[in-house]
């Protein structure tokens, strides 16, 4: 078996600088920055408190939780613009047919313990990544092969929930070709940390490394808690953390929702020993702006690496997953 490091998205982050913990965070319309400082680790010290408090939280810590997609890439795959645009895009053809066999059943390594877990096939793996063929070759390529032959096991589909696709763009007919597959495993990120998992490692022949997909059957994916958070008050100069794009030790990117006119855009971070809760800040113009959600990215750098500590969005108090940004 294989085992590879994954990174937990493609480096595009943009940093917008660094969020205090010692109150005396920005400040802006919303108050002085002590008064807004004040007025997030309030809202952080409910937002922790309700999760740490949370129906079925202890079976979330205790099971398999991934946090990030399943679709990873375990090493620098050497993009250029059109196969960063097939692998968000999902558009695969592959020249092998792929193993139909079912493997026994693998094991999570966690960094507090171990869990047992069945796995899914090779070619239910790659139909779970592949998401059809690229618009302008529609026409040329031949339909899907029903007998699983080497030309196209797996048939068109929609894009998944936790694929990244971007707009397909003119960038012309491009496709990643899969010429092996392989059981091995790769590091996810997880509700009790990064885990050693299970994947499907599938050679691509325009990458410089593989596309894995994650081999664990999804059903015994545990689901995240919904704590019981308070409406929030006294926020209406704050945003949303939407995902999280990137956890690299004490480092931790993420994207916040702003307005199209929003300016002095500032990420704000809060640790806990179980948790961290994070939020943006954000001034309001008085002038008149487009109704649109756009996602700003940030980066904090926190006092002690994540570990298995959970990122919570400081307005909804839901819990934050790694997304590839493309």
């Amino acid at each position: 078996m294989r085992r590879f490091t994954a990174l937990l998205g493609i480096p595009l982050i943009l940093i917008a600088g660094c969020a205090r913990t010692d109150g005396t965070g920005p400040g802006g319309p919303g108050g002085s920055a002590d008064e807004r400082w004040e007025t997030f680790q309030q809202r952080a010290d409910e937002v922790s408190e309700a999760w740490r408090t949370a129906s079925g939280r202890q079976e979330w810590l205790a099971g398999y939780a991934p946090l990030q997609s399943r679709t990873v890439l375990p090493a620098e795959p050497g993009f250029t613009p059109e196969t960063e645009q097939a692998f968000h895009a999902g558009w695969y053809r592959a020249e092998l047919t792929v193993p139909t066999e079912t493997p026994a059943d693998g094991t999570v390594d966690f960094p507090d313990g171990t869990l047992s877990v069945p796995l899914v096939s090779a070619a239910d793996a790659y139909a779970e990544l592949r998401q059809g063929d690229p618009p302008q070759c529609e026409a040329a390529r031949p339909g899907p092969d029903p007998t699983g032959s080497a030309t196209d096991l797996a048939g068109s589909g929609t894009p998944g929930p936790d694929d990244s696709v971007t707009d397909s763009g003119q960038l012309g007919c491009q496709a990643l070709t899969v010429t092996a597959a392989t059981l091995g495993t790769v590091d996810l990120l997880t509700s009790r940390g990064t885990a050693q998992v299970p994947a499907w490692l599938f050679d691509v022949a325009e990458l410089d490394g593989p596309v894995a997909r994650v081999a664990v059957d999804e059903s015994v994916a545990v689901p995240a808690p919904e704590p019981q958070v308070p409406e929030p008050t006294g926020m209406t100069t704050f945003v949303t953390a939407q995902n999280l794009t990137d956890v690299d030790g004490t480092d931790l990117a993420y994207r916040l929702g702003v307005g199209a006119c929003d300016t002095d855009i500032t990420p704000f971070v809060q640790e806990y020993a179980d948790a961290v809760v994070v939020a943006g800040g954000v001034t309001r113009t008085a002038q008149e702006c487009t109704d649109q959600l756009l996602f700003h990215p940030v980066t904090v750098t926190l006092d002690e690496a994540l570990g298995d500590r959970t990122v919570l969005d400081a307005l909804t108090g839901r819990p934050l997953h790694v997304i590839a940004v493309g």
